[in-house]
């Protein structure tokens, strides 16, 4: 899966991917037009806490993609304009994350030439909005012609979709908030709309707002009134110099700063949650690893995912939760205590299951 990081020139999104990615791209990819894309792993003291458990040879987080579009910035005439190119990179991304500049800073201007939080934000929505209404709009036309021509349902069904999905633009609203059912779902998955996709939101402030954060991040969320979008502040430049220091260090100067989290953690975190995401564990002396599964899959569709064969030579899934394990301490006592148990291939994997899968 792929979590997209987009916004305007300047606005600290590749400092921030440099900060996820462990990479120092902040002077090569300044002034260039190329899209950087990295795997990370994604931070879970739960995986680290049984690896001090089991001691395994080897640990296997659990990844993501995160990519780097190239900021948006200001053209000959004056204006900041959305490129063919920034579309089309963007729609290759599963969920978004805009990056928003809430700091100052006079060596480097705003493409815009000002900060303004709220005007970047529309600005990316309402970009995003036309390019969803052209695209529906001239899908409509086309079916249009098809349906007269053709015999086939899957149009039929399909061109209604559409112009619900039209309606709903064209009234300023973003699909992600348009009710569909499965079936409508995967019809327009192929079509990559970009309001459709998961989004959160990021605010790189300065050591300036550090003692009023919550006032700037609560004023944002009420002017922009859209309780379905999460907003993460973070400290793009602090947290950047801190990833280069010692972990101890790091510690240290996070309590200095107030910084409770990292931005790594909180984009990942978040970036699981908008996609629908979360992980189980297996364990043992050889590995222990953590798996991305979708929320509500079940225990065979999690087989399936360790292994291909496991989906269709699926048995039972032995299972114990992370809390009941770490409380316990080993299998034997969790099976004493009545929390290991079997369970079949219905079974929905809950976030922070430790499964070991019996199959023929």
């Amino acid at each position: 899966m792929q979590i997209g990081l987009v916004g305007l020139q300047y606005s600290g999104k590749t400092t921030l991917f440099s900060t996820i990615s462990g990479t120092d791209k902040t002077d090569a990819s300044q002034g260039k037009e190329e899209a950087q894309i990295e795997v990370v792993n994604i931070p879970d003291e739960r995986l680290n806490k049984l690896t001090e458990m089991f001691q395994p040879k080897k640990t296997v987080h659990a990844t993501i993609e995160v990519y780097d579009t190239p900021g948006l910035r200001m053209s000959d005439d004056g204006k900041v304009k959305i490129t063919t190119t920034f579309l089309n990179n963007v729609r290759n991304n599963d969920a978004l994350f805009y990056i928003i500049r809430q700091f100052a800073e006079d060596t480097v201007s705003h493409p815009m030439n000002s900060i303004d939080a709220i005007r970047d934000i529309e600005f990316l929505d309402t970009e995003f909005l036309f390019s969803d209404l052209a695209f529906l709009e001239s899908r409509i036309e086309k079916l249009k012609k098809e349906v007269m021509k053709s015999k086939d349902e899957r149009l039929k069904k399909e061109l209604p979709l559409i112009e619900k999905c039209y309606a709903h633009v064209e009234a300023e609203k973003h699909l992600r908030t348009l009710t569909l059912d499965e079936n409508e779902t995967k019809m327009l998955s192929g079509y990559q709309l970009l309001t459709l996709k998961p989004l959160a939101i990021g605010i790189n402030l300065d050591e300036s707002s550090i003692n009023n954060v919550n006032d700037i991040i609560d004023s944002i969320k009420t002017k922009l009134n859209n309780p379905g979008v999460e907003i993460i502040p973070f400290f793009g430049k602090i947290e950047f110099e801190l990833s280069q220091l010692s972990a101890e260090d790091r510690a240290t100067f996070m309590q200095d700063y107030g910084i409770k989290e990292s931005a790594l953690s909180k984009i990942l975190r978040t970036s699981y949650e908008i996609l629908g995401l979360h992980s189980f564990f297996t364990v043992g002396e050889d590995e222990c690893r953590a798996w991305t599964i979708r929320k509500n899959d079940t225990a065979q569709q999690a087989a399936g995912v360790i292994h291909t064969d496991f989906f269709n030579k699926f048995i039972r899934a032995e299972v114990v939760h992370y809390e009941e394990y770490l409380k316990h301490g080993s299998f034997p006592k969790c099976k004493e205590a009545g929390v290991w148990r079997l369970e079949g291939k219905e079974y929905i994997v809950k976030d922070g299951d430790i499964l070991s899968i019996r199959h023929s």
